[in-house]
Formats: structure tokens, sequence, C-alpha cells
């Protein structure tokens, strides 16, 4: 638990200091498949909410509702990829950053319903009053198209990086959870998403605050950008 409250205060911390006078603020966490990215987005908003008091001033933008459709990914034969960066529509992604960080105007966003197991267009609402937008999701820093068309639209960015044992481990319970056997639940943890897991440390973009299990995961990472830190 100690970790956890760290990684929240670093990461409001990062936030208070990308503060931009009168203009939205956009923070990308970003990081492999089970490296807690969700919770931890969901714990910054809900914190800087509380201290907000009334009225919201943050809100949570996730990247699974650019999940694509199963029947279109069955017919690209990309089903059991599910997850992996060509199975989500990331120009529709890039876009709608964009459109957020422009802001002005109350944006509809899809979310991603996993007990349907599809995703629900304009389920989600941006008002335009919104101060801090956090967006999390595995692919937000990964350096190639289309996904670097996100470059430069975030005023801060947070990497996760647990180590591959830890990732195994979180992901085999997730699908356990979900029902599968132990055999099944080892086969689509190391079958698909420790690959995405490979994938997304091996080529993301330096974030602004790296937060790292072990301080040689951090060794084999980009560097946090100038002025960026390692915890």
């Amino acid at each position: 638990m100690a970790q956890v409250c760290s990684e929240n205060e670093a990461v409001l911390d990062l936030i208070a200091r990308a503060a931009r006078s009168g203009k939205r603020v956009l923070i990308g966490i970003a990081g492999p498949p089970g490296s807690g990215k969700s919770t931890l987005a969901e714990d910054v908003v809900e914190q800087l909410n509380l201290k907000a008091g009334s009225v919201p001033r943050a809100a949570l933008l996730p990247m699974d509702g650019f999940h694509l459709d199963n029947e279109d990914l069955a017919e690209q034969g990309l089903l059991p990829r599910k997850g992996a960066p060509e199975t989500f529509d990331a120009a529709g992604l890039v876009r709608l950053v964009r459109r957020v960080r422009d802001g002005g105007t109350d944006i509809h966003y899809p979310l991603f319903d996993r007990t349907q197991d599809a995703c629900l267009a304009d389920a989600g609402l941006l008002k335009a009053e919104t101060a801090i937008v956090v967006v999390e999701g595995n692919y937000l820093l990964l350096d190639a198209p289309p996904w670097d068309g996100l470059a430069g639209l975030f005023d801060a960015t947070v990497f996760l990086a647990p180590s591959i044992g830890t990732l195994e481990e979180r992901l085999i319970s997730r699908w356990l959870s979900f029902g599968f056997s132990p055999e099944a639940a080892a086969e689509k943890a190391r079958g698909n998403d420790l690959k995405n897991a490979h994938l997304v440390l091996g080529n993301s973009r330096a974030a602004d605050l790296l937060l790292a299990e072990e301080a040689g995961e951090a060794d084999k990472l980009p560097k946090p950008r100038k002025n960026g830190s390692i915890i």
C-alpha cells in the first residue's frame, strides 16, 4: 500500500507542475497490460475530485474504448490477438485526444464494457469545464505509427514498469478471475498479453515520470524526459 500511495503522490505532484493557467491539462498514463495503470489513473482522478469539493475538476478517459469490434477482428484473423496495437482504432484515439486538448465543448467518447466484451459508442461524456483529463492505456507512448500521433498532445506523461514476473502473475490472476482454467489463463497471459507487454516495455517513448518496480527495470527503459523523474 505504501508504494501505491507514493505513486499517487508522485503523479499528483506531476499534474500540479504541468498545470497551464486557464487551460485544460492532459496527462497520459501508460504501461504494459497488468501494470496497474488503470487503478492508478482511477485513484488519481478520485483524489483530484476529492480535493475539488462539490464540482469535479478531473475526468478519466480510458484507451480501451477504442478496441475494434470482435466481428472486424475475426474477419482480419486478429481476434486471438485482441489487445495488441493493431486491434485498436489508434487513429480515432489520436483524433479524440486532439479534440480533448482543444476543449471548449462537451465531448462524447466510447467506453469498453468487459461484460459484453464490446465498446459502447458515446457512452462517456467529458464536460467542457473539466480542467484535468487523465488518459490511460497500454500504447499511449508507443513509438510507432499511428500511435506516435499522440506525441506532444500530453502536458505530462507517466509510465509504469513492473517486472515481467509481476506482470505474468497479475495477468494469469486476471484471467482466472474471468472463469478460465489455470491452463487457459496461463495460455491467454503468455500467448498474447505478455507479448504486448514486451512490446510496450521495449518500444515506448520516455515519460516524464517513470514508476519502476525494481532499479534494474528502470535501467532497461528510456530515461524520463528532461526534468522528469524515476521512483
